[in-house]
């Protein structure tokens, strides 16, 4: 058999391989989506009478303006929220308030705010570990951090994420903010973005170093719809029903400033991801991002938090 003949062959099993490995894909694919469903209690809500529910205090105050992902935690019949305030300015220090209610709508000012202002600290998510709640949070130049509180209100800053690559090195310079942190079998999973570029998953046995999976490629990109197609970020995870449930907002940056509004999307592995078809969630004219879904005691409602906070009540009963 000639050099020619060898080359033909081998070209051939190449593209053998290349079509039955993107078959395999579609097909994985398809079956990944066929177990997908966005419930009516997830997908459909309609805006409360008398939003917004919280607001900056403006002018005079240490919190002129609030920006970002904050956070919403229900606790019993108890709510806590976590914002940042800041001086209305791009450069001005980021300082994170605290706020409580009873009823998830007439919420109560800490009077110690700001609760943290000894480092920036803005677009935030909170889990609480036994007696110990875990913030996870931006840091100044979108540099992902860790603090700790036994009360919510008192807070000691760890540091900044140490992430690695697949291989332990670790990833490149640059920021990687909005973490979005997971507790699941003794494992930690960390969801984080860089440059809004992607959604990448990280975990760790004890939240000190953080290892990239899924070959250190991100588990979900932009597109290629319009509504995310140019930078998406995570907000949030939950898991209902056996499945989990990202929520995500996204842009397609055709403005200045850009509009970003809040969507959801689905999966059984954390890795493979599926966008609901009826995204956004939220109206693409208004800028509604950093979204979450909240469990009351017997449906969830939705809280987007950027600017304002404004409720949005379950359509189902």
């Amino acid at each position: 058999m000639n050099g020619a003949t060898v080359n033909f062959y081998t070209r051939l099993q190449c593209a053998f391989l290349l079509v039955t490995t993107l078959f395999l894909y579609v097909i994985h694919s398809s079956l990944v989506a066929e177990e997908i469903s966005f419930p009516d209690e997830l997908t459909r809500f309609r805006p409360y009478a008398d939003n917004p529910i919280f607001e900056a205090q403006g002018p005079g105050h240490w919190d002129v303006k609030i920006r970002e992902r904050g956070w919403i935690l229900k606790e019993g019949d108890f709510y806590h929220m976590w914002f940042t305030g800041y001086d209305g300015t791009r450069a001005g220090m980021k300082k994170l308030g605290y706020a409580w209610s009873c009823d998830g709508i007439h919420w109560t000012r800490s009077p110690c705010n700001p609760v943290y202002q000894q480092h920036w600290v803005e677009d935030m998510m909170v889990i609480r570990q036994g007696d110990t709640y875990h913030m996870f949070a931006e840091g100044k130049n979108d540099i992902a951090q860790h603090l700790t509180s036994a009360d919510g209100v008192n807070w000691k800053r760890i540091g900044a994420l140490d992430v690695r690559m697949s291989d332990g090195t670790p990833i490149a310079a640059g920021p990687y903010g909005t973490p979005v942190v997971w507790h699941e079998k003794d494992t930690w999973y960390l969801f984080y973005e860089r440059r809004d570029a992607g959604i990448w998953l990280a975990t760790s046995p004890d939240m000190k170093v953080w290892t990239n999976i899924n070959n250190d490629q991100p588990v979900m990109q932009p597109g290629p719809e319009s509504y995310d197609q140019k930078m998406i970020a995570m907000n949030q995870l939950i898991k209902y029903r056996g499945t989990y449930y990202m929520i995500f907002h996204g842009t397609a940056a055709a403005q200045k400033p850009s509009l970003w509004t809040t969507n959801i999307a689905a999966s059984k592995n954390m890795i493979d991801w599926v966008k609901y078809k009826n995204n956004p969630l939220t109206r693409p004219e208004v800028n509604q991002s950093s979204g979450l879904l909240i469990p009351d005691g017997n449906r969830f409602r939705f809280y987007t938090m950027h600017n304002q906070v404004d409720l949005n009540l379950p359509v189902v009963p």
